[in-house]
């Protein structure tokens, strides 16, 4: 079991590194029409969220190198891999569809975090 969810945690640590450096060198400015004038408030919001995003893959690399001494942190880092999960899928709700990919990358979120809290039920 606990070799198992190293495997997940590293995976979501990567995705979080990955993902979290992609978004903060692109900024909010990226994804808003090339004739937007310069949206300040929302690419600081963007770049701010982009950072603990990014900031949550170091995290999960100590857990992972450190995973004798957790117990607790894992249920709530599986909470907040899901809860990623369920902002997409709220999103989608409110606003519509962005695409396959991210309803793909809305399933394994949710998956991945209901994997890490199985895991670890199952590793106590």
């Amino acid at each position: 079991m606990t070799i198992a969810l190293q495997i997940i945690l590293g995976l979501v640590a990567t995705i979080c590194l990955l993902g979290g450096f992609n978004l903060l060198s692109k900024g909010a400015m990226a994804f808003l029409p090339k004739d937007h004038p310069p949206a300040v408030e929302l690419d600081n919001l963007f770049r701010f969220t982009s950072g603990i995003y990014f900031a949550m893959g170091f995290l999960l690399i100590w857990v992972v190198a450190t995973i004798g001494l957790h117990s607790t942190l894992l249920y709530f880092l599986g909470l907040v891999v899901a809860f990623a999960g369920l902002g997409r899928a709220w999103s989608i709700a409110k606003v519509g569809s962005p695409g396959t990919y991210h309803k793909s990358m809305m399933w394994l979120e949710i998956g991945l975090g209901a994997a890490i809290i199985v895991l670890q039920a199952l590793r106590n």
